[in-house]
C-alpha cells in the first residue's frame, strides 16, 4: 500500500491534506509533516493543508490553504490523515476530489478512499508517515526536511505521552529516531506541549478536588459549562486536563464529561481495560486505551459510568 500511495501522489499536481476536526498533535503532525514532505520533494505541485486552525497548537503549525484552492483546479487528490470515519473529517469538499487516500492508525470505523492504509499497530499516524517516507527515500529518493521531522516527532510524542503509553513499540522508537536526526529542538516541543496558562492550572485544581473514584477503579470528572465560562476555557483547551488525576493509585479507567450546548463530550482513558467498545456504543470510537464519545443527556452519562464500572470489575477478576 505504501508504494501505491506514493504512485498516487506522483499522479496529481494539486493535493489537499486533511485530518480530523478538533485536531490533536498527531492529527496536525501527520497532516503538516506529510504535506511538507510532498511539497519539498515535488516543488512543482500545489500542496495545501486544510481545516480549522487550533489556537492552542499554533506553535506546531497552521493551515496553508483553503478548499477553494483545491476546487478551482481541474482535478485534485485528497489525503486524509488520522481520521477513522468521514464524519470527523475537518472540511466539506474532500468528497469532490478525483481520488482519496486514507492514512490512519485507529481501529477501522468506516472504510473510505480508493487507497486505504490503516495500521492499528502504529502508535500514531505520524509514525506511519515516517515509515512512508523511508520507503519513498529508498525507492524514489525523497529527502526529509527539518520542519517535517519536527512535526512528525511532535505527533508521535503527543500520541505516546512522551513514549510512556503502552502503544510505544520498538518501531515507534526507531522511527522517532529518524526524525531526531534533524536539527529541531525537542526540549522546546516538550515545553510547549506541557506548559499551561494560569487559568487552566486553577481549573485543574478544582477538578482534582472534585473527581470521584469508585471501588471498581473508575474515575469520573465533570466540566460544566459554568466551570468553563468561569475560567474562560474552551472545549479544546479543556482536553489538557484529561490526565490530570491519572496517577491516582487504584485507578483503572476514567472519564471526563464536558458539558456542551446539546450534548456531553465524553473523554475516556484507561490503564488496562479496553474502553473503545464503550465509546463505539455511544457515538464515538478511538483506541483501546484512549477514546471519545458523546452522551446526549444525564441518563446516557450514567450509562457510560455504569458500563465503565462493569468493565473494570470484570478486568479486576
Amino acid at each position: 500500500m505504501k508504494q501505491t500511495i506514493l504512485q498516487t501522489i506522483e499522479r496529481y499536481s494539486v493535493i489537499g491534506v486533511y485530518r480530523h476536526e478538533k485536531p490533536d498533535p498527531d492529527a496536525l503532525g501527520s497532516q503538516g509533516g506529510l504535506a511538507a514532505l510532498i511539497q519539498h520533494n515535488y516543488p512543482e505541485k500545489t500542496v495545501c493543508t486544510i481545516g480549522e486552525d487550533e489556537p492552542s497548537l499554533s506553535f506546531l503549525t497552521e493551515m496553508t490553504g483553503t478548499e477553494e484552492t483545491l476546487t478551482s483546479s481541474d482535478g485534485f487528490l485528497v489525503i486524509v490523515c488520522d481520521t477513522a470515519n468521514t464524519e470527523r473529517i475537518d472540511g466539506q469538499m474532500w468528497h469532490a476530489a478525483d481520488y482519496v487516500v486514507k492514512i490512519d492508525h485507529h481501529p477501522e470505523v468506516e472504510v473510505y478512499g480508493q487507497d486505504s492504509w490503516v495500521s492499528t499497530d502504529a502508535s500514531s499516524t505520524s509514525e506511519m508517515v515516517i515509515d512512508l517516507f523511508l520507503t519513498a527515500r529508498e525507492e524514489k529518493g525523497w529527502e526529509m526536511t527539518t520542519e517535517a521531522a519536527r512535526l512528525l516527532y511532535a505527533g508521535i510524542v503527543g500520541d505516546t505521552g512522551r513514549f510512556q503509553f503502552s502503544n510505544t513499540t520498538p518501531d515507534t522508537l526507531r522511527l522517532a529516531a529518524e526524525a531526531l536526526r534533524f536539527p529541531f529542538d525537542p526540549t522546546e516541543l516538550f515545553t510547549r506541549f506541557y506548559e499551561s496558562e494560569e487559568k487552566l492550572v486553577r481549573l485543574k485544581g478544582e477538578v482534582l478536588q472534585q473527581f470521584e473514584l469508585s471501588p471498581e477503579g473508575v474515575g469520573v470528572a465533570r466540566l460544566t459549562k459554568e466551570m468553563l465560562e468561569r475560567y474562560d476555557i474552551s472545549i479544546n483547551e479543556s482536553s489538557a486536563l484529561v490526565n490530570s488525576f491519572s496517577e491516582t493509585k487504584g485507578l483503572k479507567a476514567w472519564v471526563f464529561f464536558v458539558e456542551q450546548e446539546e450534548y456531553y463530550r465524553v473523554r475516556l482513558r484507561s490503564k488496562g481495560p479496553a474502553i473503545h467498545h464503550i465509546a463505539a456504543a455511544h457515538n464515538g470510537g478511538g483506541h483501546p486505551m484512549a477514546s471519545g464519545a458523546k452522551a446526549v443527556d444525564e441518563q446516557e452519562v450514567q450509562a457510560v459510568i455504569q458500563e465503565l464500572k462493569e468493565l473494570c470489575r470484570e478486568y479486576e477478576s
